[in-house]
């Protein structure tokens, strides 16, 4: 891989699938893709105050702020997210008949869920997937930057 970010929905389908290409020919365990923090941040605080502050970055150890994010490994995506998250991915998923949710497990520490749903699917198939999931259920507006945080 040469590039790590995108910005726009067709250059995010394509980082996604470089990724999954890339994370199956290394064998690793998981790729994992992030919404861009300063993204999540805006969102997080225009949703408080109804005025974003871009010069605030997202607090990476607050899980109300931190960026959503995804991984994909071993033909399965796995993804936190909460009660209403888990609606909304649910619809997603079910324009995608070859996605099955396979595991929801609720930490007694942590509220949310986390997710496992099996993607077998060619690497592009799955970014589709990621990126509707990102949009949809993790609400990025369309010109949120991506990235690959592991491969």
């Amino acid at each position: 891989m040469t590039r790590f970010d995108a910005a726009t929905p067709e250059e995010r389908q394509r980082l996604f699938a470089e990724a999954i290409t890339a994370h199956r020919e290394r064998g690793s365990a998981f790729a994992t893709f992030e919404a861009d923090a300063d993204a999540s941040a805006l969102d997080a605080d225009a949703g408080e105050t109804g005025d974003a502050d871009a010069d605030e970055p997202a607090d990476a150890d607050d899980p109300e702020r931190a960026p959503p994010w995804v991984q994909f490994g071993d033909g399965t995506l796995n993804l936190d997210c909460t009660d209403a998250e888990l609606d909304a991915l649910k619809s997603v998923l079910g324009e995608f008949p070859a996605f099955k949710i396979d595991d929801l497990v609720r930490p007694e520490e942590t509220e949310g869920v986390n997710v496992r749903v099996s993607a077998l699917a060619d690497p592009n198939r799955v970014a589709q997937c990621v990126e509707r999931i990102f949009r949809e259920v993790y609400d990025q507006p369309e010109s949120f930057r991506a990235w690959v945080g592991a491969v």
